[in-house]
């Protein structure tokens, strides 16, 4: 018998060894439907969304070095094409949160003497013991389970001595705040940083001569000119410490109506708290697109359409002095370039 089980044994060991076995990791979110989420939201960014659903396979499988950030992505590309939106919508698919995640805008510290506002104030100065800064440690460090999400808007516009602060954290996951009584832990954080350098040139270039240039000339150009952007802004120090970097698209009028789609669903998810819904017609949708097609800002220039053109309408058919009643629709149309509202009560 002792042979018997013995050959058991070796049977089941040989079976463990060549049964494919599943990567267990500890973080909870799927690459697969966190990306499901940002296709949905983000119009026009195929490749951009590609890259950094390979960079969430590649923190899903902790293959990252644990001494530096989950990842450093540079987000480049004009306003209002999806970059800060896409940092949003992971906060979102991740944290279940739009706001999980700590952001700065850089904007804010374009003089030197701001980044103390990072590294807290030095020894000697008020509010150094406290070790009070613009982080936020709870968004910044995350859980087990899922990473922390930070967001620097703008880098293009913060001061030399913030970029340098910016490098530590970079190279050791790291902050050691200027009190040297607390660090904050960067190393389970995915660091995005958003900027508009070389946009507008691009921009010229996409309007210019080189769209007569083949699809891989032109995109290939486009590259030259942002990297020559970023090399005369950055040291190359800085720009070497940076995972990613991925560029976005301008935004053209064929996506239009996806904008307008967009915008749509999400005035109906605040309309919900109303219990009413909206609808446009055709006729409508065509005309706010028109007024949203502005290749500077993207679909910043269609938000602005809605809230300019169709949301003083529905703000007074909920406003008047019999608002609609509860699971009404709410039939938007142009009549004279003015917007129309007619209530349809819910069906009995």
């Amino acid at each position: 018998m002792p042979f018997i089980n013995d050959l058991l044994a070796e049977n089941q060991q040989h079976n463990e060894q060549q049964a494919p076995r599943a990567h267990t990791s500890r973080f909870l979110f799927e690459p697969l439907r966190v990306m499901q989420l940002l296709q949905q939201r983000i119009i026009g960014q195929d490749d951009a969304l590609a890259e950094i659903s390979d960079s969430l396979a590649v923190v899903k499988a902790e293959l990252g070095d644990p001494r530096k950030p989950l990842g450093v992505f540079l987000l480049l590309g004009p306003t209002g094409v999806g970059k800060t939106e896409t940092v949003r919508l992971l906060a979102e698919a991740i944290h279940g949160r739009a706001d999980a995640l700590c952001r700065i805008d850089m904007n804010t510290l374009a003089q030197e003497h701001y980044a103390a506002s990072l590294t807290g104030a030095p020894p000697g100065y008020v509010g150094s013991k406290e070790g009070t800064t613009l982080f936020d440690r709870e968004a910044i460090e995350g859980s087990f389970g899922r990473p922390g999400l930070v967001l620097f808007d703008e880098l293009e516009k913060a001061s030399d001595p913030v970029i340098r602060a910016l490098m530590n954290i970079f190279d050791n996951g790291q902050l050691r705040l200027s009190a040297g009584n607390s660090t904050l832990d960067f190393r389970n954080s995915l660091i995005f940083l958003t900027s508009n350098l070389g946009a507008s040139s691009v921009q010229q270039l996409e309007q210019g001569w080189a769209r007569l240039l083949p699809p891989r000339w032109r995109s290939s150009l486009q590259q030259r000119v942002q990297r020559r952007a970023l090399q005369q802004r950055f040291d190359p120090e800085f720009l070497n410490r940076l995972d990613h970097r991925i560029r976005y698209r301008s935004l053209h009028s064929s996506q239009l109506q996806h904008l307008v789609e967009l915008a749509l669903a999400q005035l109906n998810q605040r309309l919900a708290r109303h219990q009413v819904q909206l609808a446009l017609d055709a006729e409508l949708r065509d005309w706010l697109a028109a007024r949203g097609h502005d290749h500077r800002f993207g679909a910043r220039a269609i938000a602005r359409s809605f809230r300019h053109h169709l949301e003083p309408a529905v703000a007074r058919a909920l406003l008047d002095a019999e608002p609609p009643p509860a699971g009404s629709l709410l039939r938007a149309s142009l009549n004279a370039g003015e917007v129309q509202i007619r209530i349809e009560p819910p069906p009995v």
